[in-house]
């Protein structure tokens, strides 16, 4: 992993960045208060008040996979905290004609504060954020995605309070997804259960180092069982496109249904990090009935990125 040293908040070029490659790269703690920091923005975004906390800052954007979400909320956080974002596509950059990554890290850390890159390989990542002197956040691999992540707790404290000792539910393919959830049950302490099937399962590393607090069950039934959480994503991912049809085949009965959402707590949430496939993943009453918290999930991407690029420019 990139060794992360060194402190949040720091601007110096000549101290060791501190970087969010994956979720573990925040304590409990530093977690917590980044979610907490969240639900502030929020608020002040709702009442129309907030400060612009990082003028003159400015996040570069390497994008190498399509993105809605990811990059609005990027773009619109810096714009709100008073800075300034630039997107980066490989086409349009010396990415796409071979420089190397680490090139690219050294001379973007000479004239960026921040870099948000969204991308396939976790590896790669890795490397760029070794070459680099400023803080660089993963904005999506296919490993991890644990920005997503930031905003689904940070729904969760908003509708539900502490997620310590609660039941999540995994339904559906192992993917980015599902490992950063293995990942984030470790950090804050709920019990996740995975349904998924037979060759479409989470990293096997991740789960072993959960060590309780994650482990993969026989059905979605149980693994929604009195669950305060259930969440899914889509059968295909990005880059899967051709492996639709197969995967309808192996998912079939992994859909999240009213039947399914019944096994859960009265209380449960369902979340998408979106986008979705209504009739394959999810049915329709669940995404768009009183359970689904989706658009505030979604809309908390941008209020728990701002609290992320917060914390680590300071």
């Amino acid at each position: 992993m990139v060794d992360l040293s060194g402190t949040a908040g720091t601007a110096d070029r000549g101290t060791t960045p501190r970087h969010f490659i994956d979720e573990s790269d925040l304590s409990r703690e530093e977690f917590l208060q980044v979610i907490r920091r969240g639900s502030e923005f929020r608020r002040e975004h709702e009442a129309g008040t907030g400060d612009a906390l990082l003028p003159r800052r400015t996040l570069g954007m390497i994008f190498e996979k399509s993105s809605t979400r990811t990059r609005v909320s990027f773009e619109t956080a810096m714009t709100q905290l008073g800075g300034h974002a630039i997107y980066l596509s490989p086409e349009g950059t010396q990415i796409g004609r071979g420089e190397p990554l680490e090139d690219t890290a050294r001379v973007l850390s000479e004239m960026v504060d921040i870099i948000s890159v969204r991308t396939f390989s976790h590896e790669a990542l890795q490397r760029f954020a070794a070459a680099s002197r400023v803080p660089v956040i993963n904005a999506l691999t296919d490993l991890l995605h644990p920005c997503q992540l930031l905003a689904d707790m940070q729904t969760f404290l908003d509708h539900a309070g502490d997620i310590e000792g609660r039941r999540v539910a995994w339904i559906g393919d192992g993917n980015n997804m599902c490992n950063s959830y293995i990942n984030t049950a470790k950090l804050l302490g709920f019990e996740l259960l995975i349904a998924c099937p037979d060759g479409y399962e989470p990293d096997a590393g991740l789960l072993k180092a959960a060590g309780g607090h994650a482990r993969r069950v026989e059905t979605p039934q149980e693994a929604c069982r009195g669950a305060h959480l259930v969440a899914t994503d889509v059968w295909a991912s990005m880059g899967q496109e051709q492996e639709q049809t197969m995967r309808e085949r192996a998912f079939a009965g992994y859909q999240v249904d009213m039947r399914l959402m019944q096994e859960a707590a009265d209380d449960a949430l369902f979340m998408h990090c979106l986008p979705a496939h209504r009739g394959e993943e999810v049915d329709a009453d669940v995404i768009d009935g009183p359970m689904s918290v989706v658009w505030a999930e979604a809309g908390n991407r941008l209020h728990a990125q701002k609290a992320l690029l917060e914390f680590l420019l300071g």
